[in-house]
């Protein structure tokens, strides 16, 4: 009997199943026919009747099975009740792969649904793959990103987190003739001992969708100042973009924690990525390598970034980004 991979398809506050689910459905396709053919399955938690607007994403997406909870409570994310859930799911399908995206919900959840069920967790992966004995092979940044790490779990089932936009969409929708099993659900399955009182999302969070962005324009401990984040902004609502950041300017109170870039931030894949005054450590690298192209503005010849950028110019980014910006407006 064919080996199952399980993927956890996280709902957002919006009502939409999060793009990271599509990265891992394409990569586990890949994984299934690695392992002759396993099976392909999602488990999601829902507000009823939402499901019926998802089903041709996930019947086009190459997913053999979906196990769908249903209820009004599902409004907002419970830890203890996801988990208890997904574990018990877990041991009636036992499959032996399940992937997460490591989005804060899925980092919240991957530990807790590991620990529950004492199998090991490869965290914040960057790619996955099966080796020569059919084992899931999960390549994460190690020793601050300085190295990458592949690592194998012996218990099943095998769990990853993914980081979101380091694996690709499939470019073509991949039919299946998708099996939706409606779970039951018991009101003690919602016994929970955190109750959320107040949901308040950031500012940053609805400015700063680095996620989805096509133009990112990124600073780093060269814009100095707020007044060098201010141009940024400019430079960015120029070109259409949005404005990043590395951890040296998030450390320095230049720019908020939810708009860092790299591997303790997030991962981006823009057609563009301007880095200014960024020196281009590994831990800001590995988060924008899959960039359609990488512009470098900095006054060190010698600075890291220039290994990884398509452009590089060597100049102060102060005497460049004010000119840029005035070829914009013309």
């Amino acid at each position: 009997m064919a080996r199952g991979i399980l993927l956890y398809a996280e709902m957002t506050r919006q009502d939409y199943v999060h793009t990271v689910f599509f990265e891992l459905a394409n990569k586990a396709n890949e994984l299934s026919y690695k392992l002759d053919g396993a099976s392909v399955m999602a488990v999601i938690m829902t507000k009823p009747g939402i499901i019926q607007n998802l089903k041709e994403g996930f019947t086009n997406s190459g997913i053999d099975q979906v196990f769908v909870y249903e209820d009004e409570r599902f409004e907002n994310y419970s830890t203890e009740t996801y988990t208890n859930l997904i574990v018990n799911l877990i041991k009636d399908v036992a499959p032996e792969i399940f992937l997460i995206g490591a989005t804060n919900q899925g980092r919240d959840l991957a530990p807790r649904i590991s620990s529950s069920l004492g199998t090991g967790l490869t965290a914040d992966c960057i790619e996955l793959d099966i080796n020569d004995k059919g084992q899931l092979a999960a390549t994460r940044p190690t020793f601050g990103g300085q190295l990458m790490a592949t690592i194998l779990c012996k218990t099943t089932p095998q769990m990853a987190t993914v980081r979101p936009k380091v694996l690709k969409p499939a470019t073509e929708n991949n039919y299946r003739n998708t099996d939706f099993v409606y779970k039951l659900i018991k009101d003690e399955d919602f016994t929970n001992n955190v109750k959320l009182v107040e949901f308040v999302q950031g500012i940053e969070d609805i400015k700063n969708e680095l996620d989805s962005a096509e133009i990112i324009v990124a600073g780093g401990k060269g814009m100095k100042n707020e007044d060098g984040f201010k141009l940024l902004k400019e430079l960015a609502e120029a070109l259409g973009g949005t404005v990043g950041a590395s951890r040296g300017a998030v450390d320095m109170g230049l720019a908020h924690h939810s708009i860092q870039v790299g591997q303790t931030g997030k991962t981006v894949s823009p057609k563009l990525y301007i880095a200014c005054g960024i020196s281009g450590a590994i831990q800001h690298t590995c988060g924008i390598t899959n960039s359609d192209h990488i512009i470098a503005i900095n006054n060190d010849p010698d600075a890291p970034i220039f290994d990884v950028s398509d452009t590089g110019i060597v100049a102060d980014v102060f005497e460049v980004i004010p000119e840029l910006i005035k070829l914009l407006k013309k």
